[in-house]
């Protein structure tokens, strides 16, 4: 797990630098370039995290139920909130977007 982390940060590392390696003439796409990536990591990073999350708390809540089939109630609302993850780095990419 470690070293799949390093791997994409530097990955993301050596992307940064290349958007930065532009000639004066294209800053203004440069800029751009910034926005679309800082979109792209907020959605990524939030749907990573909130699939993780889904797959632990939907795992646990069906070895839970499984013993006991009256905690269905109880376990599915916390998997609806670690989706919500998912809605809110979307929703900061959009906005990332529009501003």
């Amino acid at each position: 797990m470690k070293k799949r982390f390093l791997a994409v940060l530097t990955v993301l590392v050596l992307m940064g630098t290349a958007l930065f390696a532009q000639d004066a003439g294209t800053a203004q796409t440069s800029g751009s370039a910034i926005k679309y990536l800082g979109a792209a990591i907020a959605v990524g990073l939030a749907c990573i995290g909130g699939g993780m999350a889904v797959g632990k708390i939907g795992a646990a809540a069906m070895g839970a139920m499984s013993e006991n089939p009256e905690l269905s109630g109880k376990a599915l609302p916390f998997v609806g909130l670690a989706e919500g993850i998912c809605l809110w780095g979307m929703l900061v990419g959009v906005l990332i977007l529009i501003l």
